[in-house]
């Protein structure tokens, strides 16, 4: 029987720091500095850690009755998945198409075969436990033989951190990085499941596999502390680690309790998970906004909950920190930023549309008791939507937390979402507001703004931007995220129009578009909220560099409840220019049957929206934008619309009202 350890000195000092800090007025807490390292030091770990060969985190194959207690559409719907790979053979990953980033900047190719491989496993291995008549087991074999040959498990993509660059895989140099890391999660539960059958085929296959998992993530994992998104040395560029950091401590967290035969050496890679995972909490900001935007939660905060529950199973339920503040708002983030249906605030490097991760949220919000975010996840919920074909291969051991809480996550299932009337997200590398006419409903207008600055991960170009919904609809939209190339990450990255504010709701000032980096923000930002109205005020031009020539930019962006939206922008520039422009993106018809009046028309719902001007003192002209990515394409259509009002006359300083009406209020 494992036993509660006892109090040590570190942690009695820890929580009496923590009293101290909560009696200071207005402080939020310990979600300031929750630390893992220090609430749970090595030497109090090693007591409640469960030994590898006595933590059963899911059946084993061989335990027929849990797999065949769930459903049978379930079942067959895996071992169907399964049927389509048998007797195909594994994709070929040559040395050419590794090289294709380095060579022409193309990502996807190496990416898509890689992905089809882990998918294939994933099926097979689920279909093999669903049936368990061993059907699939060579196909498996095969799977995991092809994998463990790769020269390397990182992408192309990454692999710029091995001392020999962007280039073919230095073998010698092992570079942990995201899907090296998420290899070993899908190979290490596959030895987990099946280990017994495929010792059948040969017992050198998962010897293999634990050599190589081993080889490349547990023991340069273990042995350095220089991979940046570990976050132990200074990126020198003032950012706190992003969802690497979570995200790829989970998939070794998952290898070390589960490969790992050294208990000692066991114990010293959870340790330095918690160590690692600090670097990411410790500096969170309070209010638990993910500044990377909703689609990345998926493997920020969701990850960083990923590493919650392993840890918290691994000890049975001695280490847990879902009474803590701060894990509470992280969680609650992803129901901040949904707008209706599968719309969500895109900030970044964000899609507008995302497919979420029903059960994860789900029993995320059940750790947290918020029945809020329980809502948001069983929404009109069914097996089909959890268990959705390009979901199912993207993380084993996700689908298997999803297929063994099915009944309890089915019988929650709700007919409402939480759509939240106000959110404001205060921190500076945030600064987002969202407000809609009424609480619980998408019905009228909804808008969301943001100010912070241009330093972020997965940063944009967009402080002070600004979307608006009508009926749930997108009617003033941020375009997101177009599929990524060498391009995107390189320091030609602002060239992509996506990323530059002339491609966001913002104005263009003497034909100069905003800069990235932190230090171009905004300043003096206010946020207000009440019964009747919500607005978040900044001055955006120090968003700007010097040669745009604006002393300041104020701008208001104001949501009267049931009534419209108010954008304002007052300016004073150093000289008079007529070089002044401001910019709207929107996938609607746009209708312009006279001065100073623009009519969206949503081209699905027909519901329309009334943009007016001020005719006298700007100039509309309407430009297409030909959505020809494939990764925008499938948000929206083949063709967005830029809406450019430009300065009539030389100007200094002046106030530009802009005002957006649903046409049944007229």
């Amino acid at each position: 029987m494992i036993m509660k350890a006892k109090t040590s000195i570190s942690q009695i000092v820890f929580y009496f720091f923590v009293l101290v800090y909560l009696a200071i007025p207005g402080s939020v807490g310990v979600a300031k500095n929750v630390s893992l390292g220090k609430l749970y030091p090595r030497e109090d770990l090693e007591q409640i850690l469960i030994s590898r060969t006595k933590w059963r985190p899911f059946p084993k194959a061989n335990e027929r009755a849990a797999w065949l207690a769930v459903s049978e559409k379930v079942r067959n719907t895996f071992i169907n998945l399964g049927e389509e790979y048998l007797g195909k053979n594994v994709p070929n990953l040559p040395a050419t198409i590794y090289l294709e980033y380095k060579r022409i900047g193309n990502r996807s190719n190496y990416q898509g075969i890689w992905l089809e491989r882990r998918r294939m496993l994933h099926c097979l291995v689920l279909a093999e436990c669903f049936e368990g008549k061993g059907r699939f087991r060579d196909a498996i074999s095969n799977v995991l033989w092809a994998i463990c040959e790769e020269s390397s498990w990182t992408w192309p993509a990454h692999i710029g951190a091995q001392k020999a660059g962007v280039d073919l895989p230095e073998t010698t140099e092992p570079i942990v990085a995201l899907f090296s890391a998420q290899t070993a999660d899908s190979l290490t539960w596959t030895v987990y499941l099946l280990k017994d059958r495929i010792d059948t085929v040969s017992p050198q296959i998962c010897k293999r596999v634990q050599h190589e998992i081993n080889l490349r993530i547990l023991k340069p994992y273990l042995e350095r502390d220089d991979f940046g998104w570990m976050g132990f040395k200074s990126r020198g560029d003032g950012r706190r680690p992003n969802n690497w950091n979570p995200w790829i401590n989970s998939n070794v967290l998952t290898a070390s309790l589960l490969i790992e035969e050294n208990e000692n050496r066991r114990l010293d890679l959870v340790y330095k998970v918690l160590r690692c995972l600090d670097n990411y909490m410790v500096p969170y900001p309070p209010d638990g906004s993910c500044d990377e935007g909703p689609s990345y939660w998926g493997h920020a905060g969701a990850s960083l909950f990923d590493n919650l529950e392993l840890l918290y199973s691994a000890t049975d339920g001695r280490l847990s920190l879902y009474d803590n503040s701060l894990i509470r708002e992280i969680g609650r983030f992803i129901y901040r930023a949904h707008i209706s249906d599968d719309y969500f605030v895109n900030i970044g490097d964000c899609h507008a549309r995302l497919d979420i991760y029903h059960d994860l949220i789900f029993r995320y919000g059940k750790r947290i008791n918020d029945l809020k975010m329980q809502a948001f996840a069983t929404y009109d919920l069914t097996e089909e939507k959890l268990f959705s074909r390009e979901k199912s291969f993207r993380s084993l051991g996700r689908i298997l937390f999803s297929l063994f809480n099915l009944p309890t996550i089915l019988a929650a299932k709700s007919s409402s979402q939480p759509l939240l009337r106000d959110v404001w997200l205060g921190n500076e590398d945030m600064q987002m507001m969202a407000a809609r006419d009424k609480e619980g409903s998408s019905t009228g207008l909804y808008i969301a703004g943001w100010a912070g600055h241009n330093g972020q991960s997965h940063n944009h170009n967009d402080v002070g931007n600004f979307i608006v919904f009508v009926d749930g609809r997108p009617f003033i939209v941020d375009i997101g995220k177009p599929t990524y190339t060498r391009q995107t990450f390189s320091s030609n990255r602002y060239n992509i129009p996506a990323m530059q504010s002339a491609y966001h709701n913002l104005p263009t000032i003497n034909g100069v578009m905003q800069e990235a980096g932190r230090r171009y923000g905004a300043g003096n930002v206010t946020y207000e909220s009440g019964e009747k109205f919500a607005q978040i005020k900044m001055d955006i031009a120090q968003a700007y560099p010097e040669q745009a020539g604006a002393k300041s930019w104020v701008r208001t962006v104001r949501l009267n409840r049931g009534r419209n939206i108010q954008l304002v922008d007052s300016f004073k520039l150093n000289k008079k220019s007529q070089d002044v422009v401001q910019n709207f993106i929107t996938p609607c018809e746009v209708i312009h049957k006279e001065p100073g009046t623009v009519i969206l028309k949503d081209p699905e719902k027909q519901t329309e929206l009334i943009l007016q001007y001020e005719s006298d003192k700007l100039s509309l002209e309407i430009e297409g934008i030909d959505i020809n990515d494939e990764s925008l394409l499938s948000i929206w259509d083949s063709r967005l619309y830029r809406i450019l009002l430009k300065s009539k006359s030389p100007t200094g300083q002046d106030t530009w009202t802009f005002q957006f009406s649903m046409t049944n209020l007229f």
